[in-house]
């Protein structure tokens, strides 16, 4: 990739930023349609759930396998593959005729997104082998990204006021056209010369695993750990990822190396880009109803409200290299995180009436202190990462990302629907089968409101916007708490690190050397090595 010249780079970059953009935008841009999803489709409470999280929690489940698999087939290859099925899909999503098949739609997104994340950023590890280049082009990476999530309400509430909420789906086709044709052109391909076979039983493990533990979590946060299928799923699948992680640790060429993850920059990356993703979409999600069900805004005005996110999470992701420069990389990923649990945490006092600025101060906030926290992860990881390996390591992190999107989603989703089932006080008189409805959700207490007189239709919605402000306030303490204490771990995992961090072009602190890194080893007796290593490792 050296032959390439800088404007090939820097173009080849604009693809793949284009890429990044369109999975991102799909995780987040129907929260704004679900009040118009729930009138047309007339989904469950369980489906509008699934509806939201299905194409997060599959595409998390093959991000592993498929970033390995981009190694050995080649990153490019991959990538206009998953970008054509990603259009397929998106045909589907937008014409689907019940809830049912828009759940499997989205799952088929998901499948086609897990082939596009992690291209993206191996290839740019490809496209940009100078540290501080590289730094930068992460940087509007992850700029891209995270503004992505967070402009995907904004999008959809552009059209939703004027289409049907099949359009926020059809918006993918022609941005994916443009995509096939310019990255034919302008990418390079690239892939691991020795990457050996593609274990299709770790491929299973892991996609069991990690819906079957997400399912779970999703399902006791909801109902509680009553119902049989809780634990067993729970079981099932943490019993997966224990068979996966010991397969990983036999096998001469695993899927994803497991041995990674004692380097304790690489886990402290991780970790902090799951949590962060979790404040980030369970607040879109359940903001997004309040806007639209409580405080009547139409679905454009909704995603203008939301738009400080957007344009925090673009600030945030251009200005990381420069913030860890200038602070290191705990202080910058511990701040951003305790930033985050600030901005989320303000949800708990939201109420009915409060005045917008108090979330749009909240929005502002979070989205820049998860600009940077999603950029500095994204690096962390692939810094330490070998660049023969660059596809599985930058899957472990975008499957951070998504995984932290769909537990978001379903831990605050149910959490907040928890707190409206137990919590709803129906008039007397309503009859049994509109209460079982209104009972169901925010949108369809909305919806059956206005088939009830006046004397039955107020009292209800004065309940059920009140009981969902309650559950949104118990949703927001729960997600700030999750970032505090990651912020805190974050503290601690990144605790004496201190090597030079060339990618961001910062000096950091000297770090303690991993006792099981042969890089570490070979460093101590050569300084070739040394500079090999601290090429690989963290601006801190």
């Amino acid at each position: 990739m050296s032959s390439l010249t800088a404007r090939q780079r820097w173009t080849g970059l604009a693809v793949l930023v284009l890429a990044v953009t369109v999975v991102a935008l799909d995780a987040t841009v129907l929260s704004l349609a679900i009040p118009s999803i729930s009138e047309t489709l007339r989904p469950s409470g369980t489906q509008l759930l699934w509806i939201g999280d299905s194409y997060s929690f599959v595409l998390a489940g093959l991000l592993v396998s498929m970033g390995a698999l981009s190694d050995r087939i080649g990153r490019k290859k991959l990538l206009l593959a998953g970008a054509t099925a990603f259009g397929a899909a998106s045909l589907l999503a937008a014409y689907a005729p019940s809830a049912g098949w828009l759940i499997v739609a989205r799952a088929l997104l998901g499948v086609a997104g897990a082939t596009i994340m992690p291209s993206t950023l191996s290839l740019i590890r490809s496209l940009f082998p100078d540290d501080r280049e590289r730094a930068t082009a992460i940087g509007i990476w992850g700029a891209a990204a995270t503004a992505g999530a967070a402009l995907g309400p904004v999008v959809g509430g552009v059209l939703l006021e004027h289409f049907w909420w099949g359009s926020v789906f059809l918006m993918n086709i022609p941005v994916l056209l443009l995509l096939l044709g310019f990255g034919v052109w302008l990418l390079p391909e690239s892939k691991d010369p020795k990457p050996g076979r593609w274990d299709v039983l770790s491929v299973l493990l892991s996609l069991a695993g990690v819906i079957g533990v997400v399912y779970a979590v999703k399902e006791a946060a909801a109902h509680g750990v009553g119902r049989w299928d809780v634990p067993v799923a729970f079981v099932l699948g943490a019993a997966a990822l224990t068979v996966f992680v010991r397969r990983q640790l036999r096998l001469e060429t695993p899927l994803l190396d497991v041995r990674l993850f004692r380097d304790r920059r690489f886990t402290a990356a991780v970790s902090a880009s799951l949590v962060s993703l979790v404040g980030l979409s369970g607040v879109i999600f359940v903001v997004s109803q309040y806007l639209q069900l409580v405080r009547d805004y139409q679905p454009l005005q909704a995603g203008l409200a939301e738009l400080p996110a957007f344009a925090g999470s673009v600030v945030g992701g251009l200005l990381t290299a420069r913030v860890a420069r200038r602070c290191g990389a705990r202080k910058a990923l511990t701040a951003c995180l305790l930033a985050m649990g600030l901005g989320v945490g303000a949800l708990g006092w939201l109420g009915q009436d409060t005045t917008y600025l108090l979330l749009a101060a909240s929005f502002l906030l979070v989205g820049t202190a998860e600009g940077v926290v999603y950029t500095l992860g994204a690096d962390l990881v692939l810094s330490a990462a070998p660049a023969d390996k660059a596809g599985a390591a930058s899957a472990v992190s975008e499957t951070a990302y998504e995984l932290g999107t769909a537990l978001g989603i379903a831990l605050v989703g149910s959490v907040v629907g928890s707190i409206y089932a137990s919590g709803l006080a129906v008039p007397a008189g309503t009859d049994p089968a509109v209460a079982a409805r209104a009972g169901e959700s925010l949108g369809s207490a909305v919806e059956a409101a206005q088939g009830l007189s006046p004397e039955l239709a107020q009292p209800l919605l004065a309940s059920a916007k009140a009981v969902f402000v309650g559950g949104m306030n118990s949703a927001g303490l729960l997600a700030a708490a999750l970032l505090v204490g990651a912020a805190v771990m974050a503290w601690r995992l990144l605790r004496g690190l201190s090597e030079p961090g060339a990618a961001a072009g910062a000096p950091v602190e000297a770090s303690t050397p991993s006792k099981t890194s042969k890089a570490a080893k070979t460093s101590k007796t050569s300084k070739t090595s040394e500079e090999s290593e601290a090429s690989a490792t963290v601006r801190a």
